[in-house]
């Protein structure tokens, strides 16, 4: 290394043996496959609590929905579960939806306009954007309004808002508490899960939902938790509820046979196609709304006059109807029942949920899936009854929210038919693999998209964690001694250097330690504040963060966050000895490699095929013979 500053290779004996032995042994110190802290059995136990609330707040609500119901279309105060189909109103039964559509639109502009929308989307926006916190009203107003709105006749499903409501309990209890962001996210997601659990008896696929839809991550910090969450629940409506299946289905035979794969995948294909014109039916209706010369606390009830006409030409149409997807998966459906949900409740469900009012989507789309799965079951191979709803139930359940093991665990939990399962898989892999190919994004996150927010659902192993600082740190460098002369500094200032420049430069005893880091406005400074013989550049050197050899590259990027600076030492792990340099220019060296991976195509093995080379050979040798001779 020269006084000059001149570009040097720092490579030692020593600093190469020990580039070797980490290529040759892996890490020297040990990194785990996980980053769990201890810290989790405290939060695990907190989901407990949160899975315990969120039993019986779900229960509640589904009372809450009942009662509303009575209230309505009944006229009395009940609680019993009833359906609206049943009513007796006549033509009132068209002023019943638009009433509680002008409820809901008070409640949402005096009260919290959080209230509006299916539930998820709006999870979603307070784990984005909120930091997981959840206004203490919205606990309240979220379910109320969501049960007003399908007791009054409302084409929706209780899952929605009770995930809301949920995630807001969870959301609150961890704000009463001195935790993380990060801490408050998965108590959110454990109260939404053990609502989704407690409702369907769908532990599983509740857990599942967490993780495609709303924790974006897939750590045991979180998804221990909130599986917990999801247990207990599922614990206690044993108790609340039963432990029948929401939707008990008749036995189907245990394999299909490949007739029956392939018609998965017509029936996936199907799914898939009506997920894509369901989504973008929604927000053409919403983007109607949005064009009325109206207030929007009015829209609910503009949607909630068309429930009321679809509910006076195909009564079922009207609330969760829960009744008509059994119907369905037991192969009981009538023709008349197969395309009522498919023309009238996807048709006003559409409507509605485009209104903006509150209620959710997971029951409308099992019973516009189940009734398309009812109409393909006359063309497709005979399975049993109610086999094709169930399969097309799944599909679109999969394809249209982009979950698609949730999609298949929530169809096995809610049927308990295992033998299902593989063409199950089937189907919604076809119908998840439709919609990402045709749709940029899905119903739930369009909806975040508009209100201006990326959510990317993609979820791989960040390279910047496979890569070790030693396979990319910087080790052809400037370097600056611990004195120099006011010449030699004027000297290295006035060259030229390129754009992939350090920001700070390491200062180096003579012993090979790093004295610290100066940067190229420091050097500046020292220079102009006096012509001494020599400056001290050890002493005014700033001794900051320093990153090992052996650790992955993610622990820079934070450590860069956190301190600012974009490029730090590289020293030896216990004696401080500098190894080389890693700044942001090298991170993205390290993404390059990603790139390149992901782009790159190449073909590394060949089949030699003996006759066509023989042949190839002949025809060069035959070349070579006709050129002529010198």
């Amino acid at each position: 290394m020269s006084a000059g500053g001149q570009s040097v290779t720092l490579l030692s004996r020593s600093a190469r043996a020990l580039f070797a032995s980490l290529a040759a042994e892996g890490d020297t110190q040990p990194l785990g496959d996980f980053t769990t802290p201890p810290r989790m059995i405290v939060i695990s136990v907190i989901a407990l609590g949160v899975g315990a609330i969120g039993a019986f707040l779900a229960v509640g609500l589904l009372r809450l929905i009942s009662l509303f119901t009575n209230l309505f279309f009944y006229l009395r105060f009940s609680a019993e579960e009833v359906s609206p189909a049943g009513t007796d109103l006549g033509l009132l039964v068209v002023a019943v939806p638009v009433l509680g559509g002008l409820i809901i639109g008070v409640m949402a502009r005096y009260g919290s306009e959080r209230i509006r929308g299916h539930g998820i989307p709006e999870a979603l926006e307070a784990i984005l954007i909120g930091r997981s916190r959840v206004e203490p009203r919205v606990a309240v107003l979220k379910p109320v309004s969501s049960a007003i709105s399908i007791g009054s006749g409302g084409p929706f499903g209780a899952e929605g808002p009770i995930i809301m409501t949920g995630g807001a309990i969870g959301s609150i209890i961890a704000q009463l508490m001195r935790l993380t962001s990060a801490e408050r996210k998965t108590l959110l997601v454990a109260g939404a899960a053990a609502g989704m659990s407690a409702t369907f008896g769908s532990p599983i696929a509740a857990a599942a939902l967490s993780v495609e839809l709303l924790l974006f991550e897939w750590k045991p910090r979180s998804l221990i938790p909130v599986a917990l969450a999801s247990s207990m629940a599922a614990l206690l409506r044993h108790y609340l509820i039963g432990p029948v299946p929401l939707f008990p289905t008749p036995l189907h035979v245990d394999f299909v046979g490949p007739l029956g794969l392939l018609g998965c995948v017509m029936a996936g294909m199907l799914a898939g196609g009506l997920s894509a014109l369901l989504t973008g039916a929604v927000y053409a209706c919403e983007d109607g709304f949005h064009r009325l010369p109206l207030h929007w606390m009015w829209w609910p009830a503009i949607g909630g006059f068309f429930v009321g006409l679809g509910g006076l030409v195909f009564p079922e149409a009207l609330g969760v109807g829960y009744e008509t997807i059994g119907q369905l998966l037991q192969g009981e459906a009538t023709t008349r029942i197969v395309l009522g949900v498919l023309l009238v409740k996807s048709g006003i469900w559409v409507v509605a949920l485009g209104s903006g009012t509150s209620g959710g989507v997971l029951a409308p789309l099992l019973m516009i899936g189940g009734a398309l799965g009812a109409l393909e079951a006359g063309v497709l191979p005979e399975e049993g009854a109610g086999f094709w709803p169930l399969i097309s139930m799944a599909a679109i359940l999969g394809g249209t929210m982009r979950a698609p093991f949730t999609g298949v665990i929530f169809a096995l939990e809610l049927t308990h038919d295992v033998d299902a399962l593989l063409p199950l898989l089937v189907a919604v892999s076809v119908a998840y693999g439709f919609t990402v190919l045709t749709l940029r994004r899905s119903i739930l996150t369009e909806k975040i998209s508009r209100r201006g927010l990326h959510l990317g659902r993609e979820y791989a192993v960040d390279p910047l964690e496979i890569l070790l600082v030693h396979q990319v740190l910087r080790t052809e460098l400037t370097a600056l001694p611990s004195v120099a002369s006011p010449t030699q500094l004027r000297a290295w200032l006035d060259r030229s250097y390129e754009g992939d420049e350090p920001t700070a430069y390491p200062v180096i005893a003579a012993d090979g330690e790093l004295r610290g880091m100066l940067r190229r406005s420091e050097l500046q400074r020292l220079l102009s504040e006096g012509p001494g013989d020599e400056v001290d550049l050890a002493a005014a050197a700033r001794r900051g963060a320093v990153v090992y050899p052996d650790e992955p590259l993610r622990l820079v990027v934070y450590r860069m966050a956190e301190t600012r600076e974009t490029t730090l030492p590289v020293v030896e792990r216990g004696g401080g000895v500098f190894l080389g340099i890693i700044s942001l220019y090298d991170l993205l060296t390290a993404r390059v490699r990603t790139l390149r991976e992901e782009r790159r195509r190449e073909r590394l093995l060949r089949i030699h095929r003996p006759l066509r080379d023989l042949r190839a050979r002949s025809i060069r040798r035959e070349r070579r013979l006709r050129r002529p001779q010198p």
